[in-house]
């Protein structure tokens, strides 16, 4: 490549950079459908390459950006396995898939991912049936305005963003070791900004409960779960991201959250909060020339949430700050935790 090409590739890097930083700095630019569309024309995305012949797992797949993502991973050509706990819903994204002709198979489960029993049953049939999983993403979500629990008595927040993840990964983790490169991405939220992580306190109590900070909380968690699961698993083959998908018209954030519609025509549609997400699945990550950044932990210290297929800081908030040698403990201890509620090892 001649000196002239360097110097102009290296302009457009920098121009890319200063219009990404500015946009980042903004928050409501970076998170709006501004951030996405801006990011798109000047970086100049590709599509992701195709996954024929992958099997990809998402659950929550029966509404939002679930749907959004088995929709798009079905373009791609990958084979599926959709969850969600609302049959018709599931049918719908099940039929909106198959659209698409990418050529993949898909196969679509009702499952309540809180439910131990059902999602045993599930797995069970899984490594039955499969001889590979390639691609885990994790999108299954609620807010809920008022305290419940699941089952086995957590609180039902933090049982469906982080009990459950861990219990239907730990289960189905034989797969992904099986055929390497394989990558589990969690959906979380830029509303973990919010939050510190502080295991102490992160299962909130019926006279203390908020249905926005437990969400908030357990948003945080999965991010610090996302990184355990990289640091564990990667020396097997199985990379770990975080991602948040900006802010987005979904069904469940015009319930629990009608305050958001008021900016009305810069929410992201689904399929652009999804995309991030379907990038990570295809190795976007890891592709030449990739606009992203290098990884900002090492192995021993994951580290960074994705955003619009950018590594990004996690703490913004000054008072939710943890150090490298915080982070790892976090991880661990979260670890522990998560095995005694599911009962399970790893």
């Amino acid at each position: 490549m001649s000196r002239s090409a360097d110097r102009t590739m290296a302009s457009r890097r920098l121009f890319t950079d200063l219009v990404d930083g500015l946009l980042e700095a903004s928050v409501i630019g970076s998170f709006t459908r501004i951030g996405i569309m801006t990011r798109r024309r000047v970086a100049h995305w590709i599509e992701p390459p195709r996954l024929d012949g992958r099997v990809i797992l998402v659950t929550g797949a029966s509404s939002g950006i679930g749907r959004a993502v088995a929709v798009s991973l079905a373009r791609l050509g990958a084979d599926l396995l959709l969850l969600g706990r609302d049959e018709m819903r599931l049918a719908a994204t099940h039929r909106s898939a198959a659209s698409t002709r990418g050529g993949g198979r898909i196969v679509s489960t009702r499952v309540d991912l809180v439910d131990p029993g059902g999602v045993s049953a599930f797995a069970d049939g899984v490594l039955a049936s499969e001889s590979r999983l390639d691609g885990m993403v994790h999108c299954a979500g609620a807010l809920y305005a008022d305290y419940r629990t699941a089952a086995d008595g957590t609180e039902l927040t933090l049982s469906t963003h982080v009990v459950a993840p861990f219990r239907l990964s730990l289960l189905l983790s034989p797969l992904l070791f099986a055929t390497p490169p394989s990558v589990i991405v969690t959906v979380s939220s830029g509303g973990m900004y919010t939050q510190r992580f502080d295991l102490e306190d992160l299962e909130l109590a019926p006279d203390s409960y908020r249905g926005v900070t437990a969400y908030a909380r357990a948003k945080r968690a999965q991010v610090v779960l996302a990184h355990e699961w990289d640091r564990r698993w990667r020396h097997e083959g199985v990379a770990s991201y975080a991602m948040h998908p900006g802010w987005v018209r979904t069904p469940g954030l015009t319930a629990s959250l009608p305050a958001m519609n008021r900016l009305g025509p810069l929410l992201r549609t689904p399929t652009e909060g999804a995309d991030t997400a379907v990038w990570l699945v295809a190795g976007g990550q890891w592709s030449p020339g990739r606009p992203g950044r290098a990884r900002l932990g090492t192995a021993d210290h994951p580290d960074g949430i994705w955003l619009d297929r950018r590594q990004r800081h996690e703490y913004y908030v000054p008072t939710t700050y943890r150090r490298p040698a915080g982070r790892r403990r976090d991880g661990e201890a979260l670890w522990e935790w998560c095995a005694k509620r599911t009962k399970a090892g790893g």
